[in-house]
């Protein structure tokens, strides 16, 4: 009798331990200890090398086009994020300078632009409706940050397809980003 009740108080306390960390469930975690930043990324999305551009880049095995990178670039002397500009402004060059340069032939429309205070740390968390030349729509999402005279961006691009699909995850994945 007893060996039953402790069998059955076992399943329940791993079934609620288990619902505890459902929400970060399908993610896993990198970390540059050189750069000094860290995010969480989606369950079979797989690093790859890229030259001459982004620090790190992490894409979908089955949907390629789906990826996650990290851009650092150094800002002006001792300039803060806030200085930089608003979340809007931020959001509106980072759109015209990144996401849809000049004679891409892509088109970007900033949704949303926010700021979140993580400890003594402000990220600007953006949110874009882009269209390719080819016409397909995708989403992207970007958590901006100055920090020792870098500016880091990380961008995490799906198709709006997808986007539907996996929002809430993709949110958690750029709400992770940390630089320290």
């Amino acid at each position: 009798m007893l060996k039953r009740i402790a069998v059955v108080l076992l399943v329940v306390l791993s079934l609620s331990l288990q619902s505890c960390v459902s929400a970060a469930a399908g993610l896993k975690g990198y970390v540059d200890s050189y750069d000094g930043y860290e995010f969480l990324y989606p369950n079979g999305w797989v690093p790859v090398r890229v030259q001459d551009g982004p620090d790190i880049v992490f894409h979908d095995l089955i949907q390629e086009t789906e990826n996650v990178s990290v851009v650092i670039s150094p800002v002006p002397d001792g300039e803060t994020l806030q200085e930089l500009g608003t979340p809007s402004e931020v959001g509106y060059k980072l759109s015209k300078n990144a996401i849809a340069p000049p004679d891409s032939g892509r088109e970007a429309e900033l949704v949303s632009a926010e700021s979140r205070q993580v400890g003594d740390v402000t990220y600007y968390l953006l949110e874009y409706a882009v269209k390719l030349p080819n016409q397909q729509e995708r989403h992207n999402l970007a958590s901006v940050v100055v920090r020792r005279g870098q500016l880091f961006t990380l961008n995490l691009s799906a198709t709006e397809q997808r986007w539907s699909k996996m929002k809430d995850l993709f949110q958690d994945v750029v709400k992770s980003f940390s630089v320290y």
